[in-house]
């Protein structure tokens, strides 16, 4: 018996002790209309964790039911992030795979007197359905004869009609007090370019339809989905029961995943990019999976963001600083340290001649990482917030006449500073304490402020870029998406860094001393900063 962690394994175990299921089958079944994002990361973590949990397979399956939506390049996208995401798939499978056999099984149905032909509008489907108190009223083509249902439905095909003009209903029950279950549309007519099978088909078979076939189809045992889908089940069922699938896939649904000041609707997400909003799907800001990877994100992180969130039945939603927590935990372990200015001030060593190498903590935390040499002269950049004309009380950074650590270096005292024709500083000039030198300090100075610090003579031009959320907190709860939305979600600059940063590879990360995480990269061959996540941890706090 495997030890069951959440409600699925305790209904997949209790299903493998009644004999019902021997090996398990998942599958992941994105509709290829767009980009993945982070909660298509939980149900990947769901499907493909079961399955290899228990020594069963998952297949990617793709739903194409909806051609007018559907691209070639949504598919290959959705492939990448699976991989990048760190899961591989048994077998690769498409609803478009099945139109065949979905079509003779509608008409099957059709035979048997469990669907018809309607002549009805969706609007006039819609009126006649009911309510939640109400029953629905049927159809007035309810009662075509299967000759006459099968012979419109060949038509359908053929192509004889219009977008709309009829459509193919499960007769099951107007008065149930499911909706889903008041004779359902499961085909409709659309023509529609289809991105695998072009001009071929016509008419289309709607999800709650092609999803159970599809399943049985792939011997998938256990259909794993989200919430919404729980009062499609018993239409999940009938489908099964009325074609006779034995053994029947057992569908379970769970909670997605819902993460606080975050665009989960993928409708959405597709506007930010088409009204240029966004720099595309991939852009740093996005939800996306391939957004997330642009912006530094490590897949180990999001997996385990997942795992710390859960299984659970119920919705809820999670703070989006739990997840920058787990991203920051990671990074502090695997990610380099280094050095970068953003706003740069000119610290002059005046009693300091030559350069020398001083060591550098590759990562304190990670065992064995080491330390690299990093640059030292008379010549440094500062932070200008590292120093103050007039400091507040208890201020242990640089002030005149005050004393504070270079990191890793020395420790220098502020004997004067130059002025620009506003008043501001734009040079330090200090000197430095010979005996002071990190790691051999003999100088019996005692000193509270420690600062970072670049070489000026070989320090390189980087430009960096930071982020913020594309949605602003909701200040009241009718707000929707496009009243929220942070048009001053990036801020670009340049900055000074280490010459390291700069020669990186392309995608390294570096937790930039007393700044944060940024991931390397290079546009049009310059060197970028990009944020990952903030140093500091507010996740404990709220």
């Amino acid at each position: 018996m495997i030890e069951a962690t959440n409600f699925i394994e305790q209904i997949i175990n209790e299903d493998i002790d009644a004999g019902k299921v021997t090996a398990i089958q998942t599958r992941f079944p994105p509709e290829p209309n767009g980009y993945l994002h982070i909660g298509h990361a939980k149900s990947m973590f769901v499907n493909f964790g079961i399955a290899q949990k228990y020594g069963g397979k998952c297949n990617l399956f793709f739903d194409d039911t909806n051609p007018s939506k559907e691209k070639t390049e949504f598919v290959d996208a959705i492939r990448g992030d699976i991989r990048w995401m760190g899961y591989e798939w048994a077998k690769e499978c498409y609803a478009s795979d099945f139109f065949d056999v979905i079509y003779d099984c509608a008409a099957r149905l059709i035979k048997e007197g469990k669907a018809f032909v309607c002549d009805l509008s969706a609007e006039e489907i819609k009126n006649l359905r009911g309510t939640l108190t109400e029953p629905g009223k049927e159809s007035p083509y309810r009662s075509r004869s299967a000759e006459e249902n099968l012979r419109l439905f060949t038509e359908m095909r053929e192509g004889k009609y219009a977008d709309g003009e009829k459509c193919l209903r499960a007769k099951i029950d107007m008065s149930s007090p499911n909706l889903n279950m008041r004779d359902p549309v499961i085909y409709r007519i659309l023509h529609a370019t289809h991105h695998r099978t072009g001009d071929a088909w016509c008419v289309y078979p709607m999800y709650d339809f092609a999803h159970p076939i599809c399943d049985y189809l792939q011997g998938v045992t256990h259909s794993l989905c989200t919430l919404e889908f729980e009062d499609h089940r018993p239409l999940y069922d009938w489908v099964g029961v009325s074609l006779g699938f034995s053994p029947k896939p057992r569908q379970i649904e769970f909670a997605r995943l819902n993460v606080t000041n975050t665009v989960m609707s993928k409708r959405y997400l597709k506007k930010l990019v088409e009204e240029n909003l966004v720099h595309g799907w991939d852009d740093a800001r996005m939800p996306t999976i391939t957004g997330l990877r642009n912006r530094g994100i490590p897949a180990e992180a999001i997996r385990d963001f997942c795992s710390r969130v859960g299984v659970a039945k119920a919705n809820s939603e999670c703070e989006y600083s739990y997840f920058e927590a787990c991203v920051r935990e990671y990074l502090n372990a695997n990610a380099e340290r280094a050095m970068a200015v953003f706003s740069p001030l000119k610290l002059t060593i005046t009693n300091y001649e030559g350069s020398e190498e001083v060591d550098f903590e590759i990562n304190q935390t990670k065992e064995g990482a080491g330390v690299r040499k990093v640059k030292f002269s008379k010549n440094l950049y500062i932070e200008s917030s590292d120093f103050s004309l007039d400091p507040p009380p208890k201020y242990f950074r640089l002030k005149k006449d005050g004393y504070v650590r270079l990191k890793n270096a020395y420790i220098v005292r502020c004997d004067d500073v130059l002025l620009d024709e506003n008043g501001n500083a734009k040079e330090v000039l200090c000197t430095y304490i010979p005996e002071s030198r990190s790691g051999s300090d003999t100088s019996g100075i005692k000193v509270k402020g420690v600062i970072h610090w670049v070489d000026a003579e070989t320090a390189a031009d980087v430009t960096v870029k930071q982020y913020q959320s594309l949605l602003r907190d909701a200040d009241y709860a009718g707000q929707d998406f496009n009243e929220r939305f942070n048009a001053e979600s990036e801020k670009i600059f340049t900055a000074k860094a280490e010459p390291y940063l700069a020669e990186a590879k392309e995608g390294t990360p570096f937790q930039l001393m007393r700044t944060g995480y940024y991931k390397k990269s290079e546009e049009n061959g310059a060197a970028v900063l990009s944020e990952i996540v903030s140093l500091k941890d507010n996740f404990n706090k709220k």
